[in-house]
């Protein structure tokens, strides 16, 4: 007798949407000269250790086959990704350093999540209504991980700008990820997998 399938991504996808916020959040405190920053340090800990566990889980032990097995990529590496990211800039802000050198490595995570948007659509992943939201959540990621270096060369002569930038680019994409896990969540409890 093989075990059920659970589907975690609907969680998943509120962790994304969470993390995004936190970030968000960060940056637009970060913006105003906020002296509190490191009240963001344990709930950025939490959240990015659940985004490690299950992207980690989902890249490594998701029980999609064969050509299915492209989705444990699609959501499971950047989740894994986001996770380690999360992780280093909370501990960063935990002993009152600067997080702003871990933008370096949110750019190599846009470059990944660009290729991803990019074959949602040309590989067909997903289809219908499905098409707009996801590339929509794949695409402000995207954008904003692949420009997050801008806050790590922005200074107060410059202005925080770009910080604002990302922060709306980061909200953007979490309203797609709560769009998409709350018709996730809502679809489950009517025909749970």
């Amino acid at each position: 007798m093989s075990a059920p399938f659970v589907d975690p991504l609907t969680i998943m996808l509120v962790a994304v949407a969470a993390s995004t916020s936190l970030i968000a959040l960060y940056l637009i405190e970060a913006a105003k000269g906020s002296k509190s920053l490191s009240n963001i340090a344990v709930p950025g800990m939490v959240i990015g250790f659940f985004d490690f566990a299950s992207g980690f889980l989902m890249s490594f032990a998701w029980p999609f086959p064969g050509a299915l097995s492209a989705y444990n990529m699609l959501f499971g590496d950047p989740m894994l990704f986001l996770g380690i990211i999360m992780i280093a800039g909370s501990y960063m802000l935990y002993r009152n350093i600067k997080p702003n050198i871990v933008s370096i490595f949110g750019f190599f995570l846009g470059i990944y999540l660009f290729v991803e948007t990019y074959a949602i659509y040309a590989l067909g992943l997903e289809r219908g209504v499905d098409l707009y939201t996801a590339l929509g959540l794949y695409f402000f990621s995207a954008l904003a991980a692949l420009l997050s270096p801008l806050v790590y060369i922005n200074t107060k002569k410059n202005g925080y700008g770009a910080y604002y930038f990302l922060a709306a680019l980061l909200i953007i994409a979490a309203f797609f990820a709560m769009l998409i896990g709350g018709v996730g969540i809502y679809g489950h409890l009517v025909s749970p997998p």
